[in-house]
C-alpha cells in the first residue's frame, strides 16, 4: 500500500471494506474541500467588482452579466467530456491540473486590460472548474467508508455555497480597499498553493477497466468504451430517478440566490445593502443544510438502505412547503423563520443523491456519473429556475412567482420516492456484478 509520510492512503477494498489510516481521509477531505472553496471563490468574486468594472470600462449590464454566464456555460458544456478524461487519466492528476487552470485564469482576470480579455479569462475559469466537482466527489467517495459517504459528499458540496458567499465578501472588501484587480489576485493565488500541495498528499485509486476482452481495433474499442460508459451511467432505475430529483431540487437554491435579495428589497422594504445581508443569511442556511443533511441520511439509513432515498424526499417536501409559505406570508418574523427553515432543507438532499448514484454504478464511471448529475442540475433546475421565475414575475409579480416556484420540490420528492423503490435492488445487482 502506498503511503504519504506515515499515513496509509486507504480506500475501499475489493470486498467493499474500508482500509487505511484514520487521518488520511480527512487530509484528503480538507484539501479537496479547500479546492472547492477556491473554485467558487474564483467563480463568484466577479459580482463584487461589477460597479468598478462598469466605471472603468464603461461596459453595459448585459456585458457584465455575460462575465458570469460564460463560466456556467463552459462548465455545463465541458463537465461530461472532461469528467470522462478524469475517469481515464486519473482524478488526482486531473484535479491538480484543473486547479492550476482556474487559479491562473482568475489571476489573468486581474491582469485583463479590456473586456474581451476578461471574457476569455472567465471562460478559462469555467474550463478549469468544469469537472472538478465530479472528480473530487468520486475521489472522496472512494476514500471514505460507505457509511460516511452521504455526510462527506454533502459537506463537500456545501463548499460551493460557502465559497460563493466568501467570494462576494472577500472580493468586495479587497476591491474597495485596493482596487478590483487585487480582488482577483486575492482569491486566485491561495488556490495555487492548494494545487501544489494536492498531489503531494493525495493518492489516486486504480480504475476498473470497462472494456476488458474487447477487440484490439482502436476505433472499435473507443466506440465500445463510450457505449459502455453511457450504459453504466444510466443502467439503473433508481439512478435515473435520482438524476431527475437532484436536478429539479437544485433549482431551489439557485432561485433563492438569484431572487431573494430583490424580494427583500421590494416586499420587506429593506435597502439594497440590508437586503443583501438578509439574503446572505438565507444562502448560508442553504450551506448549513448541505453540510448536515447527508449525515442525517447516513444515520437513518443504517440497516435500512432505502432511507438514503426517502430522507432527501422528505427534505425536498419540507423545503418546498416552507418556502412557499414564506413567500406567501406578509413581511414579518414568521416569514423570516420559514425562509431560514426552508433554506436549510433546500439543498440538504445533495450528499445523499450523489451517494446514491455512486452506490449503484461501476467505480470506473463515478466521475462521469457525478458529472451527469451536475449536468442534470444545470438543465433541470439551476439554469431554467431563476429565468422562469423572472418570466412569471413579468406576467404576474415577483411574490406570486416565488410562491409558486418552490412547488417544484414536490416533484423532486416524488422522484426520490420512486428511486427508493429500486435502490436496494440496484445495490444488490451492482454488488453481484462486481464479483
Amino acid at each position: 500500500m502506498k503511503t504519504v509520510g506515515v499515513l496509509s492512503t486507504g480506500g475501499m477494498s475489493g470486498a467493499g471494506a474500508y482500509q487505511g489510516s484514520k487521518a488520511y481521509p480527512w487530509i484528503v477531505f480538507a484539501l479537496t474541500f479547500g479546492l472547492i472553496l477556491s473554485d467558487y471563490l474564483s467563480r463568484q468574486v466577479m459580482g463584487a467588482v461589477f460597479p468598478l468594472l462598469k466605471s472603468t470600462w464603461g461596459v453595459s449590464d448585459s456585458q457584465l452579466g455575460a462575465l458570469v454566464s460564460v463560466v456556467s456555460l463552459v462548465v455545463g458544456v465541458m463537465t461530461i467530456p472532461l469528467s470522462l478524461v478524469a475517469d481515464r487519466w486519473g482524478r488526482v492528476k486531473s484535479i491538480t491540473l484543473m486547479a492550476f487552470v482556474w487559479c491562473l485564469a482568475t489571476i489573468a482576470c486581474g491582469l485583463a486590460s479590456n473586456y474581451t480579455q476578461m471574457l476569455v479569462a472567465r471562460a478559462l475559469v469555467g474550463f478549469g472548474e468544469a469537472a472538478y466537482a465530479a472528480a473530487g466527489a468520486a475521489l472522496l467517495a472512494h476514500t471514505f467508508p460507505v457509511g460516511k459517504r452521504s455526510a462527506v459528499l454533502g459537506a463537500f458540496q456545501s463548499g460551493g455555497v460557502f465559497g460563493s458567499v466568501l467570494g462576494v465578501i472577500i472580493g468586495g472588501a479587497v476591491a474597495s480597499q485596493l482596487g478590483w484587480r487585487y480582488a482577483f489576485f486575492a482569491v486566485g493565488a491561495p488556490g495555487l498553493l492548494l494545487a501544489v500541495a494536492y498531489p503531494l498528499f493525495v493518492r489516486d485509486y486504480q480504475v476498473p477497466n470497462l472494456h476488458e476482452g474487447a477487440t484490439s481495433n482502436a476505433p472499435v474499442k473507443a466506440a465500445l468504451r463510450l457505449s459502455q460508459i453511457v450504459k453504466e451511467v444510466f443502467a439503473t432505475r433508481s439512478g435515473n430517478f435520482t438524476f431527475v430529483a437532484f436536478g429539479l431540487q437544485m433549482g431551489i437554491p439557485a432561485i433563492l440566490i438569484a431572487w431573494v435579495p430583490t424580494f427583500f428589497n421590494r416586499f420587506y422594504g429593506l435597502d439594497p445593502k440590508k437586503a443583501a445581508l438578509m439574503a446572505a443569511v438565507v444562502v448560508l442556511s442553504v450551506g448549513i443544510g448541505m453540510l448536515f443533511g447527508g449525515g442525517i441520511a447516513d444515520r437513518l439509513s443504517r440497516g435500512r438502505p432505502r432511507y438514503r432515498a426517502i430522507v432527501p424526499a422528505a427534505y425536498a417536501l419540507v423545503s418546498g412547503l416552507m418556502l412557499a409559505a414564506a413567500f406567501a406570508l406578509p413581511p414579518g418574523l414568521a416569514g423570516l423563520g420559514l425562509f431560514i427553515g426552508g433554506a436549510l432543507f433546500a439543498a440538504a438532499h445533495g450528499g445523499s443523491a450523489v451517494a446514491m448514484l455512486i452506490d449503484v454504478t461501476n467505480p470506473a464511471v463515478h466521475a462521469t456519473v457525478t458529472a451527469t448529475a451536475v449536468l442534470a442540475a444545470s438543465l433541470l433546475g439551476m439554469a431554467p429556475g431563476p429565468y422562469l421565475v423572472g418570466m412569471l414575475s413579468d406576467v404576474a409579480n415577483l411574490k406570486t412567482a416565488l410562491t409558486v416556484a418552490p412547488l417544484m420540490s414536490i416533484i423532486a420528492a416524488v422522484m426520490f420516492l420512486l428511486a427508493s423503490r429500486y435502490y436496494e435492488g440496484d445495490i444488490a445487482r451492482r454488488a453481484l456484478g462486481a464479483r
